[in-house]
C-alpha cells in the first residue's frame, strides 16, 4: 500500500511548481486592466518620425505578444494608458575607413522616458531613462548608395518594443 501513495506524492509535488515562471507570462499589471491606449509618442528630437516608428513597434509587440486590447486615443474606454517621450537622438562615427577618412559604420543612440498609467493618473510604470544603441555600416560604394540610418531607426525601434514590453508585464 505505501507503494501506491509514493508516484501520487510525485505527481502531486510536480503539478504545485517551485514557483518560477516563464519570462514574458507572469503579468504585473493589475486584472482589471484589459485595454492600453499607446496615443503617439512625442519627439522633442529633430530625428525625422522616430516617434512614429517607436510607437507602431510598441503596439505591434504588445498586440503580438499580450491578450489587451490596444487603442490608439486615451479616453474612458481604456483603462490605462502608455505614454512615450523620445528626449535624444544622436548618429555618431563609430570607425573610418582608413584610405578614404571617411565613416564606416555609425552608432545610433535613442534616449526615451516612458510612462504607464492608470484611469486615476496612479502610475503602473515608468522609466525615465532608456537607452538603445543599433550600429550600421556606411556603403562606400556610391553606385549602390542607400541610406542605411532608417533600417536602424527600426531595428532599434523593435528592440526597444520587446524590452518595453517584456519589462511592463514583468514589473521591472
Amino acid at each position: 500500500m505505501k507503494r501506491c501513495r509514493a508516484p501520487w506524492l510525485v505527481l502531486l509535488l510536480a503539478a504545485t511548481g517551485c514557483g518560477y515562471h516563464t519570462a514574458g507570462r507572469r503579468v504585473q499589471l493589475p486584472e482589471n486592466v484589459k485595454t492600453i491606449a499607446v496615443p503617439a509618442f512625442t519627439n522633442v528630437t529633430t530625428t525625422y518620425r522616430i516617434e512614429q516608428t517607436l510607437t507602431a513597434s510598441v503596439v505591434r509587440e504588445f498586440t503580438t505578444r499580450t491578450h489587451y486590447r490596444i487603442l490608439d486615443e486615451p479616453g474612458e474606454a481604456a483603462d490605462a494608458t502608455l505614454r512615450g517621450t523620445v528626449i535624444s537622438t544622436s548618429a555618431s562615427p563609430l570607425t573610418y575607413n582608413s584610405s578614404t577618412g571617411q565613416a564606416a559604420s555609425v552608432l545610433v543612440v535613442v534616449s526615451m522616458k516612458v510612462s504607464l498609467t492608470d484611469r486615476q493618473g496612479k502610475v503602473l510604470y515608468q522609466n525615465p531613462s532608456y537607452l538603445f544603441r543599433e550600429q550600421y555600416e556606411v556603403s562606400q560604394d556610391l553606385a549602390s548608395f542607400f541610406e542605411e540610418d532608417s533600417p536602424a531607426y527600426r531595428r532599434l525601434s523593435q528592440d526597444f518594443a520587446r524590452t518595453l514590453v517584456s519589462n511592463i508585464l514583468e514589473g521591472f
